[in-house]
Order: C-alpha cells, then structure tokens, then sequence
C-alpha cells in the first residue's frame, strides 16, 4: 500500500514547507498549493487522500474554496485556522470540513487529527451501513446498536445523537450543533436536553468512556485507550 497523499493549502510558503516538514517526517506524502486555483488542479491530477486547507488567504478564502472542493469530492478535509472563536468552527463544519485545528498547534496534535479523521472516513467509505468503534458496533439501516454482541434498545433521539457523534469521531461538538441537527432548528428546548441525552446515552452502553465532556464546548465520540 503506497503512502498517504496528503494535499495542504497555504498561501504562506514557509508555513507550507513547516507543515509538510511535519507530514514526512511522519510517513505521509505531501502535495503543495498556494491557492484554490492551484488546489483544484492538483485534485484533478492527483490521488489525494486528505486535504489540509487554510482559511485566511487572500482571493479566495479557505472557506470558498473547501466550498468549490465539495462540488466535486469527498476528501477529508481539515481546517488550519488562527481563528479560534466557535463561529468560526462551526462554519467550517457546515461547509464540509471533517475536523478544524487552531494555529499554532503543536506537531503531535496535528498528526493525531489527521490520523483520527483518516480512520473515521476510512471507516464510513468500507462499509456505510455499519459503524464499529471499539466494542461498539452500530447498524445504520437497522436502528441496531450492539455493545460486546448485545443488543442495547435506544430511543430514536439517542439513536441519531449515537450516530451523529460517531460520524464525527473525535471531533468535539458544541451542545448548540448537537440540539440543531438532532431536534431541529426549530426545537424550543435548552441545552440541558442535549446533556440529559448524553447521560442516559452513557448509561445505556455502559462500557468505557466513548463519550468525552469536552469543558467550554460540549462532547467528543472516541474510543477509550485499552
């Protein structure tokens, strides 16, 4: 199996070269755009695994471009930002980003996300109807849930939250994403439902620590180390 292509775009070249320095170091291939005009020639030529895309460049921003991206491919793709208010993130997300690291962030972060989303989307693309994280293993078509071989009965609302956090692994979600995606925009409740979901979602797997509190956000879906 060849080496990871990973795409990263930049309009500063030092940071280019800093991050690639990073990638290779750590085993990845790395191809370099300045821009989105650059970024989306490489696409058509290349076999990209995972896009690494700033936001704040000149032109055309990493958020038009992540845009442009979609319109024609499923890449993962992380945000590089110094922008670091939940805004922004959740922009970010909306428009198609898989995760969304602050700058400056230390090597060993970014390689950890990196490696985290490959393995989530690598997860979704071999089998979309079954999810499986550790002891756990979710059948999307089938409602079913099953924890070490046993079935756990979930309700509806707990079934989509299960669902909506593991398509997400190890990327933290605000309570506010939670409560708009699985009750709606319209919903009038408060967070606290989020939160009295997440308890009752705990209990009911009852192994391990997979959903994470992430202080000042909301919750992570990750596997416990073993």
């Amino acid at each position: 199996m060849g080496k990871t292509n990973i795409l990263i775009i930049d309009d500063e070249a030092d940071m280019r070269h800093l991050v690639e320095m990073y990638l290779e170091n750590s085993g990845f291939c790395c191809q370099l755009a300045s821009g989105g005009p650059e970024a989306l020639a490489i696409l058509e030529n290349e076999s990209i695994d995972l896009i690494l895309l700033d936001i704040m460049m000149p032109g055309e921003d990493g958020y038009r471009v992540c845009s442009k991206i979609r319109t024609k491919h499923e890449i993962p793709i992380i945000f590089l930002s110094a922008k670091g208010e939940e805004w922004d993130k959740v922009k970010a997300l909306q428009l198609g980003g898989d995760d969304y690291i602050v700058k400056p962030f230390s090597p060993g972060e970014m390689i950890a996300r990196i490696h985290a989303v490959l393995r989530r989307t690598k997860n979704t693309k071999n089998d979309a109807q079954m999810i499986k994280i550790g002891k756990i293993v979710i059948d999307r078509m089938a409602r079913s849930v099953f924890v070490d071989h046993d079935t756990i009965s979930l309700t509806l609302k707990e079934f989509e939250l299960l669902i909506f956090l593991a398509d997400h692994y190890s990327q933290a979600l605000s309570r506010e994403q939670l409560l708009e995606h699985i009750w709606g925009m319209d919903y009038y409740g408060s967070l606290r439902t989020v939160d009295t979901h997440i308890k009752t979602l705990r209990m009911k797997l009852g192994v391990g620590d997979y959903i994470q509190t992430v202080w000042g956000i909301g919750y992570k879906f990750e596997a416990p180390a073993e």
